[in-house]
């Protein structure tokens, strides 16, 4: 059942409006990995026929993810204007650490919107950037100019891992088993070393200590 995929009109008409809202909906709350998603998706476009699939499932994913971040960025400056915040907000402050939000923070006074392409693209950056972008009252309109080509950007980088994992196999189903694997491990590689230098430190501090 797995290897059998429906045909490429049914793939369509299910596939685009779902990768479009499973995405949107990613980018506000990190319920999928939206990368995945976007690998996947152009893992069977790659093996269509239909002229132009992987250039539509590029531009359905780039606004998708346009979309969820400015509707969080909107809802996060509502949480910044108010002097209780909002849940929004707090989410947020609670997905980004401090060393990472520090961080984000000064590089993005030394590059200003430039930073957010970065952001898009480095596994776990995008949410302390925001943050960033929030506290230090930056416009939704001047977030918007940043986040077009920091979507365009992490779009085509994803859409690339799915388009080889769908040249190296010759069955859609088994880029999708391969792309997804990739972005899960390009999405886990920073927590894990972020752990093991915490853990390595310690270790070192309290040899050092003794």
């Amino acid at each position: 059942m797995v290897r059998q995929l429906p045909d490429e009109s049914a793939q369509q008409a299910v596939g685009y409006p779902s990768l479009f809202l499973l995405v949107a909906l990613g980018s506000l709350v990190p319920v999928v990995p939206t990368g995945a998603l976007v690998s996947s998706a152009a893992v069977v476009a790659f093996h269509q026929t239909a002229p132009f699939s992987l250039l539509v499932v590029f531009g359905v994913a780039s606004a998708a993810a346009f979309l969820g971040d400015i509707c969080l960025y909107w809802l996060g400056q509502r949480g910044v204007r108010s002097k209780n915040g909002s849940k929004w907000l707090r989410t947020l402050s609670d997905r980004a650490a401090p060393e990472r939000l520090a961080q984000a923070q000064e590089k993005l006074g030394e590059h200003g919107g430039a930073v957010l392409v970065l952001s898009r693209l480095v596994p776990a950056g995008r949410i302390p950037v925001m943050l960033a972008c929030l506290l230090g009252r930056m416009p939704l309109r001047r977030f918007a100019r940043g986040d077009i080509p920091a979507c365009l950007a992490w779009a085509a980088a994803y859409q690339l891992i799915g388009i080889l994992g769908g040249s190296l196999f010759p069955e859609p189903w088994q880029g999708v088993v391969a792309a997804v694997g990739l972005t899960l491990l390009i999405s886990a590689a920073p927590a894990a070393w972020r752990r093991l230098r915490m853990r390595f430190g310690h270790g070192t501090g309290g040899a050092a200590g003794q």
